[in-house]
């Protein structure tokens, strides 16, 4: 024990809640992605929530020194189907560095060589009058036609779902940044949903994945393969593999002409060299861990190198780097500090680049040399101006849930360095319900998570039933269970913890983002266990959902993790919190952004004025200019204060170090 005596939860810690969100955005662990190699530089987006929440595109030059490509305030980031994916890509030629990148402020592709003295971005593609745009991603250059192809999102109406995604190619000559006609089409699929292509070495053929509603891609994704004409658009376009059931994750040319892929054939996304003419595939190296996961746009677990070998991301739950020799199936780790890697891998030469981080290391861009297997950061690993002790020494265990089925979770026992608890009490804990049904909770440093942890607030983060990672079966115990597996499971987790002495019974939280956020609240209507709970941004109205109330991509997701609306009309109201506000009596706070699309502002209104005369206590706090994730810094700081008096209050604590603005009374009714 370091300290004195102190009551959990009102430890002094070192750790403000503006330190604690500096580099990361709301629920997330700090995270660099999409990074690249642009000859001898890394190049990556990195977020900035004390820049407004922007994501600048960075550089590190072959000196070592790293700066930003485009100053402030230029915002990297692509809106397709909301949740974007790759927005840049850049080649080197006698001018130095040319790059293409997306602006999240107006969605137009740009050019700038930031080599050349007083050069400034150029836009490539025009304004769209409706649908806030039209939106670019996975741009690739093509030197040789002076082309960008990539995938081209456009909104033919003000609906969510008037819209149409095909393979487009930009003129790098500025001739479409006033003109739509000058954009070449080069094939629309006829799919609802595409990724960006790949084209083979000698540009006859090209592959990427597609898929319709009500699918996901990670339940129904196709391998889709064309012929290449000598203009670059497409013809005999047809499927090689996946499909609903079997679907494929990502695929990329290979040295010898096959097209390499990740494809959940069995219960588990494993490696396949697939023959581009017939479809016949031969799995790399059969095991029962993943070698992929659940893609949205621009996700890479896998990248071909240049002597025959692939740099791999695999196994359970959290995935780590690889080698892996196609010949006879040999896989040689990558050592180092990094415990889990993020799928945004990229390969040159000799060079792999990636983002990882661990228990004690925050998510950070690594560069790995093939010949030696040894890693290095691009630049000096970010450190919080804290010491270590603030951190918690997190604990992944395996508990028993209903009908005996295993839930993977990752345990944050309070720690700090200058108190420590009475030796009469035990902890309050807080149940972290993450962000998916698709994403996964990982085991690395999150300073959000230490937050609490150095306060005396004990955090347990649970991979419910239907988490990536484990293996389909794990993944699809929550079809047509959501609102059922996801509260049993974390219920289960907080039980078992209370019965082994670990944490106080009468002082259980429940949190959670987006989904996570549905999982919270339907648990105040549906248990007892949890005295209070913190929601952003939540799912709240699954019947306003399935009408149309969000976004293109996931205006199906529930027919999967609910049921077809038209068959199963009463699980959605049933499962829906907007319909169970009769039993919800304890305290909670909800924060939300003014410009969340995917779970919109209008859900917690309606969500709350159910709630009006009921006497339950609660704090609503929105944000103006916020979507659907929290970018910047003051946003984060408010909502993590505002979420410790609530745990103050309830608890019967008094939270130390709140650093901003009174925050509204968390148990006054609001």
């Amino acid at each position: 024990m370091t300290g004195t005596a102190t009551p959990y939860g009102a430890w002094p810690s070192p750790l403000t809640a503006r330190i604690a969100t500096a580099g990361t955005t709301a629920g997330q662990v700090a995270s660099p992605s999409y990074p690249g190699l642009v000859g001898d530089e890394v190049w990556w987006i990195e977020p900035r929530p004390a820049e407004d929440g922007r994501s600048a595109l960075v550089r590190r030059r072959a000196d070592g020194s790293v700066a930003d490509v485009l100053p402030v305030p230029w915002n990297v980031r692509s809106r397709v189907i909301e949740y974007g994916g790759r927005p840049w890509a850049a080649t080197t030629g006698a001018r130095g560095a040319s790059a293409v990148f997306v602006n999240f402020a107006d969605q137009r592709l740009y050019a700038y060589e930031p080599d050349v003295p007083g050069a400034l971005p150029r836009p490539l593609t025009p304004l769209s009058p409706v649908g806030g745009g039209l939106r670019w991603s996975e741009p690739e250059i093509d030197p040789g036609r002076g082309e960008v192809r990539c995938v081209l999102e456009e909104f033919t109406g003000e609906g969510p779902g008037d819209v149409r995604r095909v393979q487009a190619a930009v003129p790098l000559d500025g001739s479409a940044a006033e003109d739509r006609a000058a954009v070449r089409e080069l094939w629309d699929d006829g799919h609802r949903f595409v990724s960006g292509a790949r084209w083979s070495a000698d540009g006859r053929q090209a592959v990427w994945l597609a898929w319709d509603h009500p699918h996901m891609p990670w339940d129904a994704a196709e391998l889709r393969i064309a012929d290449i004409g000598p203009d670059g658009t497409a013809r005999n376009a047809r499927t090689l593999l996946g499909g609903p059931g079997e679907p494929v994750a990502q695929a990329e040319w290979g040295p010898d002409g096959h097209v390499l892929a990740a494809w959940e054939h069995t219960a588990w996304w494993n490696l396949y060299s697939v023959d581009p003419g017939t479809g016949a595939a031969r799995p790399l190296r059969p095991a029962e861990e993943d070698f992929a996961g659940c893609q949205r746009l621009g996700l890479r677990w896998f990248a071909p190198l240049g002597d025959g070998r692939l740099a791999v991301l695999h196994g359970v739950g959290g995935q780590r780097l690889a080698f892996l020799d196609p010949g006879d199936g040999g896989l040689t780790d990558v050592p180092g500090p990094w415990t889990e890697w993020l799928p945004h891998l990229d390969a040159d030469g000799t060079r792999v680049v990636g983002v990882a981080g661990g228990t004690r290391t925050p998510y950070e861009v690594v560069e790995v040399d093939t010949a030696t297997t040894t890693g290095r950061a691009t630049g000096p690993s970010p450190r919080l101006p804290v010491p270590d002790e603030v951190f918690p020494e997190p604990v992944a265990r395996v508990f028993t849930g209903p009908d005996g089925h295993r839930v993977h979770a990752h345990v944050h026992a309070p720690r700090g360095p200058l108190a420590h608890g009475p030796g009469n009490e035990r902890p309050p804990y807080v149940v972290w319900a993450h962000g998916g049904p698709g994403l996964r909770a990982p085991l690395t440093l999150n300073a959000e998570i230490a937050y609490f942890t150095s306060r005396g607030i004990g955090v347990v983060d649970v991979n419910y039933g239907g988490t990536p990672g484990y293996g389909r079966a794990y993944r699809e115990r929550l079809r047509e269970q959501w609102g059922v597996v996801d509260v049993e499971d974390c219920a289960a987790v907080a039980r078992a913890l209370v019965e082994e002495g670990t944490a106080d019974a009468g002082r259980l939280a429940i949190r959670g983002h987006s989904a996570g956020g549905f999982t919270a609240a339907l648990s105040l209507a549906v248990t007892d266990l949890y005295a209070c709970a913190a929601l952003y941004y939540p799912v709240l109205d699954l019947r306003s959902l399935a009408a149309g109330l969000t976004h293109d991509f996931e205006s199906h997701y529930l027919d999967a993790l609910v049921g077809p609306v038209r068959s199963v009309p009463e699980r959605y109201e049933e499962r829906s919190p907007a319909f169970r506000t009769a039993e919800m009596t304890v305290p909670f706070v909800l924060l939300q952004g003014t410009d969340d699309v995917i779970c919109p502002p209008e859900q917690s209104a309606a969500f709350l004025r159910d709630l009006q005369g009921r006497s339950v206590p609660y704090s609503h706090l929105v944000f103006e200019g916020e979507g659907h994730g929290f970018r910047r810094q003051s946003t984060m700081v408010a909502a993590l204060e505002a979420e410790l008096s609530l745990y103050g209050g309830v608890f019967g604590f008094t939270p130390q170090g709140i650093e901003g603005p009174p925050q509204p009374d968390p148990i006054g009714t609001r």
